[in-house]
């Protein structure tokens, strides 16, 4: 804390910070940091000297010298084909520290089924909760009920930075205004959420593969290729954050002003249930002009479905029909895959044991069944190794 303290009045430019306060809440967000990221090259070069680093750091953002550091590019082909960025790990703490004192302000205004990055809800849980939706609309599958899905065009890659940073500087003075003071310096967190929101990450990045990697990925799906001041990078934590602030009025428009009861969204993807197809079928252009007139985003065109309940939907990556759930082809063969191209031991157990464990949110008893028998001996003999 010393060092800290020697610095407090020459570089400090943040007259409303708590320095003291500051260097603690970098600690937990490099804990937090390097949580699932502890045998990265960088993680570990930073973990090497971790406290020097840190009040390092430290001293860089309170004298207002903080700068992202390159990202690392690279594309990931499973479950789909996405372009990643991977912040360099001391960019990873910063991301950890603004998300720490932000998001408590959000959750307060997110609604309850949004289920993306954020805890005690996620995956399974949308699941459960898209269950729910079509038992309680059809009355447990005795009356007529509908499902719409829609997804937002090419999303991350069109959010408009000037409008994010602007909703979230907004709702976070609304926050101080409603409930008094921040547990943090305001002066200090815009500063840091203008240097995440309104960076380049594909300026001076690092490509990590090749650049043939880069064939078949849509254009849409590119930051290299996004408009000007849009776009935000797929790999960040503050990014699903700041994907689930972007559609947060969508949401509340959705629930309130067009009085849906049955909805639900994950990062861009949204589930309503309803008995009236007609009035669906109205819902689609009210969520298209409002996402166009507020968000400047659109909907994707061929990403509409609309169908009673009995022919289900596939959501989150599982089959929903009534009274039971199943895999998607593309989870199961993505499974296959990291299988037999897997060269270690000790991976092959993990994406087993994690494919055992989707299956068990499924009505799956035969294929896990099945699997557990032909993949053991398959694995066996490819790799020479047991489970």
């Amino acid at each position: 804390m010393q060092q800290a303290i020697l610095f407090k009045n020459k570089n400090n430019i943040f007259p409303d910070l708590d320095e003291d306060q500051l260097l603690e809440d970098l600690f937990q967000a490099y804990f937090d940091a390097r949580g699932n990221k502890r045998n990265t090259i960088n993680a570990l070069r930073f973990e090497m000297n971790f406290e020097e680093n840190i009040f390092s750091l430290f001293e860089e953002i309170i004298s207002g010298k903080y700068d992202l550091k390159p990202s690392i590019c690279f594309i990931v082909s499973k479950p789909v084909k996405r372009e990643i960025f991977a912040a360099d790990f001391r960019d990873r703490v910063v991301h950890h520290l603004v998300y720490n004192y932000i998001s408590p302000i959000f959750e307060r205004r997110f609604i309850h089924d949004a289920y993306s990055c954020r805890r005690g809800k996620g995956v399974h849980y949308g699941i459960k909760r898209a269950e729910h939706f079509i038992r309680s609309c059809s009355n447990n599958y005795k009356d007529d009920c509908y499902i719409l899905k829609l997804d937002v065009k090419s999303y991350f890659m069109s959010i408009n930075k000037e409008l994010l940073f602007d909703l979230i500087i907004s709702e976070i003075e609304k926050d101080k205004r409603k409930n008094g003071e921040f547990n943090f310096s305001f002066l200090l967190v815009k500063k840091l959420l203008r240097i995440i929101v309104f960076s380049d990450p594909t300026k001076e990045c690092i490509i990590k593969g090749k650049r043939s990697d880069w064939d078949g990925l849509p254009k849409g799906k590119s930051l290299f290729l996004s408009k000007k001041g849009c776009g935000l990078p797929i790999g960040n934590l503050t990014s699903q954050l700041f994907g689930n602030i972007y559609l947060n009025k969508l949401d509340h428009f959705i629930k309130e002003d067009v009085g849906i009861k049955y909805c639900g969204r994950y990062v861009d993807d949204i589930l309503i249930v309803h008995r009236d197809k007609e009035y669906l079928k109205e819902v689609i252009f009210q969520i298209k002009k409002h996402l166009i007139t507020e968000t400047l985003l659109d909907l994707h065109p061929k990403k509409t479905y609309l169908q009673h309940f009995s022919k289900g939907v596939v959501y989150l990556g599982l089959i929903i029909k009534p009274y039971r759930k199943y895999l998607t082809k593309r989870i199961k063969n993505n499974f296959y895959c990291a299988v037999f191209e897997s060269k270690e031991n000790k991976k092959i157990k993990e994406t087993v044991n994690s494919f055992l464990g989707i299956m068990s949110h499924c009505n799956s008893y035969n294929l896990k069944e099945k699997h557990k028998h032909s993949f053991r001996r398959a694995i066996l003999e490819l790799h020479g190794c047991a489970l």
